[in-house]
Parts: C-alpha cells; structure tokens; sequence
C-alpha cells in the first residue's frame, strides 16, 4: 500500500476497521506515486502474471460516517482489478490511460480541464463519466487529494464581499470584481495571503438569491463574504469554503430552499459527498448554521400563499430520509424544522420572499434575521 494514504483507526464509536484518508500532496510526490504504480504494473508483467491493481473501494457500502470527526470517511475495503479478468480488462486499460496522461499533465506543472482529459482519447472513454470515475480511484490509489492531479472541473462557484486574497500572484478584492463578484477557480493551492474584515461568511444555495445579494451590496452594510455554488456545490467551492472557513476562524451562514433538497446541499457542505468521501478533511466545513430559508419563517414571515409550493411524494420521502441522516439527528432544532417540513408538507424557495417586493430579502428578511441572531 501506498504510505501517502493514511490509515487511521476509526473512534470506538464506529467499528475498528481502518479507513482510508488522503494527505495534500506535491506535483512530484504524485508524479512518483503515480511511476511507483507504473512500476509494480511492469514487474508483474514481466513476471508474465497479466497485472492487478489494488484499488480502495469507493462503494456505498464501504462509506463511513465519523461522529467526532462529524464527516463520511473511506472505509478500508479494497478491490481487485485484474487486467488478465475480461469484465475489468477495460476499465484497467482507462485507469492506465489516465495515468499515463496524468504523468505528462503533471510533468508540465500545468492543468486541464475534464473535458479536456475526456477529449485526449474519446475511443476509449466513450463517455466522459468514464474517464471522471476514473480519477477518484487513482487520487486514492496515489493518497492524493483530487486536485492534486491537476484535473478541474470549469469553474461553478461565485464569490463576493470582504476578503483579499493573491490567486497565483494577482491580488484579489472581492469587493471590487464587478457587481457579480469572482469565480471561484479551481486552483485553491495558489491561493495564498488570505485577509477579510469579514464577521461571518453567507453560504446561498442559488444564483438567482446570490445576485440580488452582490447587485445591493450587502456585504457593506454587514461586512461578509457572500458565496454560491448555484445548486449542488462543486469541489473548488467546498474547498475554497474549507480553507476560508478554517484560516479566517468565522460562522458561516446558510441560505437556501425551504425544501429537502436545500438541507441536502448542505449537508453535502459540511459532512462531505459519499463519491469523494476519501478527500473529507479538506472538503468539508462542519458548523455551517441554518440562517434560512426555514419552514418556521413560511409562518413567521406570513408568506402567501401562491409562494408555497406543495411537497411531491418523492420530496416527502426524502424528508423522512433525512431525518435518520446523523447530521440532522445531533442537531434537534434541524430535526424540529424538519418535522414541520414534512407535517405541512409546504417547501418554498427564496424567491418566494421577492413576492414582498424584490430587495425584501436584503432589506428586510435578512437584517431582521441577523438582528435577531435567527439562525440554529
């Protein structure tokens, strides 16, 4: 096993079997993880034995849940991938495929895109999921974090407000970027001199909320820093909300649907998504707090009624689903929000405050909100 992925035992609280977690590596470290496997694949070739990769499992099954550590971890299941075996002969040959183009992409210290990845070889891909899978296992293969292989997804997250950073050596102010604020690029690593007079970081579910946010300037009357991923967050923005969070020692403030779906991109936020759940530490920011927009304030703030949407059966079920999830069951406020969710069968989304006009949630919702310290 690679001595880059490191083995630590699970807190008694789970079962004692060892998870795999990966450590922040250098272009060179992985260019050497990447030639050691190279190198085991030739001597069992030579050996005129076909060759088998070791790979750690990314299986539902073999995903953990750690209350202390309160985020999804790898469990310590690995699979068997036999070239010499015709059902996995082919995704051996990708897996090899992609490292070989790794290896150059990373001896040239540059990065590219998936797309761009999925386009070096489309016959044998076929389809880009193919080629995208394949990442995650040789990142765990290797015991390096996803970016550190230099693949980024095309940028999705948006950041506005209070904070300075030097992205590659551009000083960055993210109250001077234009109205709708900075893309946030998937090059964490040359990020560096973060600075912000910020008290606290506003983490919005959806574009449209974001922008009426940046366009009113917000962030000047209550210093923040105003974040979105629009819809289901992507790494570099739960990476960048991680590495914020984690240097700038500020809460970060939640606002999204008043639907199960809201709770669930949350969730992803703070405990971690189970298809990247080897990469949790530094992909996960634990303590978000849930300002809004919660099932209470559909009461609380007498939203009419053409603003409330009825819950499907599927958005019920998943509601029930959510209330065995553990990060809803240690947090009863959640669980009682939740409840209401699911017993009025009501959701709404934060554009149904526009209905009150269209800078109500910048002029009234939110002040009120913070004034009253109205998050859990």
């Amino acid at each position: 096993d690679n001595e880059n992925v490191t083995e630590k035992i699970v807190p008694d609280s789970v079962k004692s079997e060892a998870i795999v977690e990966v450590t922040d590596l250098s272009a060179t470290e992985v260019l050497e993880g990447i030639e050691g496997v190279a190198l085991n694949i030739a001597k069992q070739v030579l050996a005129k034995k076909g060759f088998t990769l070791d790979v750690p499992s990314r299986s539902a099954s073999n995903q953990i849940y750690v209350k202390e550590w309160d985020r999804i971890v790898l469990g310590g299941k690995r699979l068997n991938r036999n070239f010499m075996n015709v059902r996995e002969a082919r995704k051996s040959a990708i897996m090899l495929r992609v490292m070989q183009l790794l290896h150059a992409v990373l001896s040239k210290r540059i990065h590219i895109t998936k797309r761009d990845l999925f386009y070096t070889d489309v016959k044998l891909f076929v389809d880009q999921s193919e080629s995208d899978g394949v990442l995650d296992d040789v990142a765990t293969l290797v015991g390096c974090t996803r970016s550190n292989l230099h693949v980024v997804a095309s940028d999705k997250g948006l950041v506005v407000g209070r904070i300075q950073f030097e992205e590659d050596g551009d000083p960055i102010d993210c109250t001077r970027m234009g109205i709708s604020g900075k893309a946030i690029a998937p090059y964490i690593d040359k990020i560096e001199n973060i600075r912000s007079d910020a008290e606290f970081i506003l983490l919005v579910e959806k574009e449209a909320a974001y922008l009426r946010l940046a366009e009113d300037r917000f962030y000047h009357k209550y210093p923040c820093i105003i974040i979105t991923a629009k819809g289901q967050p992507d790494v570099a923005t739960r990476m960048f909300l991680a590495r914020i969070t984690n240097e700038l020692k500020i809460p970060v403030l939640g606002l999204v649907d008043s639907d199960p779906y809201g709770l669930k991109i949350l969730s992803v936020y703070m405990s971690g998504s189970k298809s990247m759940s080897y990469d949790s530490a530094s992909l996960t920011t634990p303590d978000i707090m849930w300002l809004g927009l919660r099932p209470s304030d559909l009461n609380k703030y007498n939203l009419p009624d053409q603003c409330r949407l009825d819950m499907t059966e599927n958005d019920i079920k998943t509601g029930q689903e959510l209330m065995k999830e553990d990060f809803i069951m240690k947090n009863p406020k959640w669980m009682k929000e939740l409840e209401i969710m699911v017993k009025t069968k009501q959701k709404a989304e934060i554009q149904a405050l526009s209905s009150f006009g269209f800078q109500y949630i910048t002029e009234e919702y939110l002040p009120r909100k913070l004034r009253e310290g109205d998050w859990i």
